[in-house]
């Protein structure tokens, strides 16, 4: 399994190459992207580009969405019918638009990202396709229904004819705690058929990309499944779905990155079974309750695991971090999702502040101006996390206690640190979420290592020197005084002989 410090930046690839072509003055697909736009694109130290939408689109579901043009307009009030193209992830065909560059256009991207040092992520939607895809008319590739379904489950089946001219019953794909989504057709994963087709389907797009975000992974395990569909399939397979899929994939693509997107608390599942990374809703979750107490009680889990979590603030199915969080919330936000164990998911947008969130039916952005502190804030950011520090080092969560008697306000802030022991590299993040000074004291005990020497800690985040003995940090606590949504990240290297010390606030 893959469990580096990975930093995934996601794009909405129609809307990305329509700004562009507005921006250069000329229709921009995969194969003409210019080199301003991809250097500008992977200077930030990325590690992998995630083009979200570039298989062809279902024809039907697109007739469909239009039938909801006008929920559209919250997000582009000027919108006309020839910005709706259907859900990324209704699939009609697993091949790359032909609109946007085609299969040739996608392989010289990649290459040209490759040149760039960066990666390339796409789509896989395991659960359903497109109500058009071939597989819905294969015997047994979809879920199947009853006549009276139509009636009685009207949002959750549809009827199809069959190229004999019979009709069929089939379902649509769908969460089990929501009606079904009316431009799908549920696969029916315990088909040995349709699991080799899959396989088949996943080997070719591993030909032309690093990696897949897999679409609500969790639906696939057997038993989330058998019960959502119970009376429609038949028993369980013996190998869950993905155990099967993910190492027919990796036998011919070792290197191959499979990325769950997850939710339930089924995190551990998909990784046992084989995921590299997997959705860490519920740190998101924890970051919009601010609540720092159940956050850190997240951050307990061993490492082993957190380096399997992919971190997040925002995506295309989440509304703009910096609407949500606001722009204060969104700095420190920003800190955790970047310095943690784990992969980290960025969105298109997400430095510069957007707050318009997108149906991933349309192919056009409106125009939003950019929060240019935030974009340096999140350069510096990844400019920082970039050391191999956060690939090659130890993680730790410190404990934060009371700077006086009395003092709760260290309820308020989380501290955790890395520690290189090859290097002796050392960095200590301390991050305040809330609207409310903060101080405690940090216990580095942990870093026994610091004793016997003084050290100078480095402020990432604005330049700041403060020089601190070993001895009083890991036995007395570092002081840390932190005002309302702050954030630093201290870089520790030894002091310089007769330096005066500093009041660290």
């Amino acid at each position: 399994m893959a469990a580096d410090k990975l930093f995934v930046y996601q794009i909405n690839t129609w809307v990305w190459l329509n700004t562009l072509s507005r921006k250069y003055k000329k229709p921009i697909t995969l194969s003409n992207v210019p080199n301003s736009a991809l250097d500008e694109l992977t200077r930030t130290g990325i590690d992998m580009v995630w083009l979200m939408g570039v298989w062809k689109r279902s024809p039907w579901g697109r007739k469909n969405a239009l039938q909801y043009k006008h929920e559209y307009v919250g997000a582009l009030p000027d919108i006309t019918d020839d910005d709706v193209i259907g859900s990324a992830y209704s699939i009609g065909d697993y091949r790359v638009d032909e609109r946007i560059g085609g299969r040739s256009g996608l392989a010289s991207l990649r290459k040209r990202l490759k040149e760039r040092g960066v990666k390339l992520m796409l789509d896989f939607v395991p659960n359903h396709v497109g109500k058009d895809h071939r597989w819905v008319y294969e015997p047994g590739y979809i879920v199947e229904g009853k006549p009276e379904d139509l009636r009685n489950r009207s949002s959750d089946f549809f009827a199809v004819k069959l190229p004999d001219g019979k009709e069929k019953v089939l379902a649509h794909g769908r969460d089990p705690l929501f009606p079904g989504w009316s431009d799908t057709a549920q696969l029916n994963i315990f088909n040995p058929a349709l699991r080799r087709e899959v396989i088949s389907t996943l080997l070719d797009i591993a030909s032309q990309c690093d990696g897949v975000r897999c679409d609500m992974a969790m639906l696939l395990i057997s038993d989330i499944f058998a019960n959502t569909w119970r009376g429609y399939v038949g028993a369980a397979l013996p190998t869950e779905f993905w155990r099967e899929i993910i190492p027919a994939v990796k036998e011919l693509h070792p290197n191959f990155i499979f990325t769950a997107e997850v939710y339930w608390n089924k995190e551990y599942d998909v990784i046992q079974q084989g995921f590299d990374f997997a959705y860490d809703k519920v740190l998101y979750d924890r970051i919009v309750e601010n609540d720092v107490q159940k956050l850190r009680q997240h951050l307990v889990a061993g490492l082993d695991y957190q380096r399997h979590m992919m971190r997040f603030i925002e995506n295309h199915d989440e509304p703009r971090a910096f609407a949500r969080l606001g722009p204060q919330r969104s700095f420190p936000a920003a800190t955790l999702i970047c310095t943690l164990p784990g992969a980290t998911l960025l969105h298109d947008g997400q430095f510069t502040g957007r707050t318009v969130k997108l149906p991933v039916q349309i192919t056009r952005q409106p125009e939003e101006a950019h929060v240019k502190e935030l974009e340096a804030y999140y350069r510096r950011l990844l400019e920082e996390t970039r050391d191999p520090i956060y690939q090659e080092g130890e993680w730790y969560l410190f404990e934060i206690h009371p700077a006086w008697a009395g003092n709760i306000t260290h309820f308020n802030m989380l501290g955790y640190g890395w520690r290189n022991p090859e290097s002796g590299a050392y960095r200590l993040i301390v991050v305040n979420l809330t609207q409310y000074r903060s101080q405690g004291r940090v216990h580095l005990g942990h870093w026994k290592w610091l004793d016997g020497k003084t050290w100078r800690l480095f402020d990432v985040t604005d330049g700041a020197e403060y020089d601190r003995h070993g001895g009083e940090m890991t036995k007395q606590g570092l002081y840390i005084d932190l005002e309302p949504y702050e954030s630093h990240i201290f870089r520790f290297e030894p002091a310089p002989e007769k330096r005066k010390q500093s009041a660290l606030s």
